[in-house]
């Protein structure tokens, strides 16, 4: 089985500081580039947080302190990693959930204006939880028959994941062979920012998830309480989060105009 590409796709992996999106950094990343015509190039950085990395993470990952402390930090690489994944859609694994939305957030931090708006994603982690319900270990020994060495290190589970959604293509003959299709398939909602603070309703109008405001409209309430902005603009939310509301807010104002 091959991918059925019009443009290319990247998988990639992150190995971070700890889970919290709007907090945490990147301390390396691994992006493997599948062109259309079959070829592929692989990228791995190791990334200087800036900031400690927890014993307990380092547990995980294996990636210490002093393994960090003479690279490069991600400000530095931003616009290099930008450019190898430009034009290209995005796949990993979990990473609707947690790799976009801190790579998100680390461009922005660093200046670039990261957004999805011209790329789809493919989560192979829904795909295999919404047919096997099993963890990137398991799913490679299910569908591939083999030993995931070197789990949780960003590069060995970069290629594992393009492997494991080449098997599923194989094995399952409902999944189509485009990456619309499985950037659709791979979604359980569509949110209009990465960490689902911000969803749609059935009219597909921006409303807030969470809170006093959970259901309402975005425009409704910052209509009427203009200072709801302003706290979440200095509210510990995601910089994409604010990004969005900031758009919806522009958007509204221009409306006036």
């Amino acid at each position: 089985m091959k991918l059925n590409l019009s443009k290319p796709i990247c998988f990639f992996d992150l190995e971070t500081t700890g889970t919290n999106v709007a907090k945490d950094r990147i301390v390396e990343i691994s992006i493997l580039k599948v062109i259309p015509n079959g070829e592929k190039e692989q990228r791995t950085w190791l990334v200087n947080p800036e900031c400690e990395i927890p014993e307990n993470v380092v547990a995980i990952h294996g990636i210490s302190n002093e393994m960090v402390a003479n690279e490069p930090t991600f400000a530095e690489l931003s616009k290099e990693i930008y450019q190898f994944i430009k034009e290209s859609d995005l796949a990993g694994f979990n990473s609707d959930r947690f790799d976009i939305p801190l790579l998100a957030e680390e461009m922005l931090r660093a200046g670039v204006d990261f957004d999805m708006k011209n790329m789809v994603s493919v989560d192979v982690q829904t795909i295999f939880h919404k047919m096997e319900q099993r963890t990137l270990s398991a799913a490679y020994k299910f569908y591939c028959d083999k030993e995931l060495v070197g789990a949780h290190g960003a590069k060995a589970d970069t290629e594992a994941t393009y492997e494991v959604l080449l098997a599923q293509l194989d094995r399952y003959p409902d999944l189509e062979n485009n990456i619309k299709k499985l950037a659709d398939f791979s979604t359980y909602r569509q949110n209009a920012d990465f960490a689902g603070f911000i969803g749609f309703d059935e009219d597909e109008e921006e409303i807030f998830t969470f809170g006093k405001h959970k259901g309402k409209k975005v425009s409704v309430v910052l209509e009427e309480e203009p200072g709801y902005f302003g706290w979440i603009l200095n509210a510990d939310f995601p910089l994409y989060t604010k990004k969005v509301l900031t758009q919806i807010k522009l958007r509204k104002l221009n409306n006036k105009l």
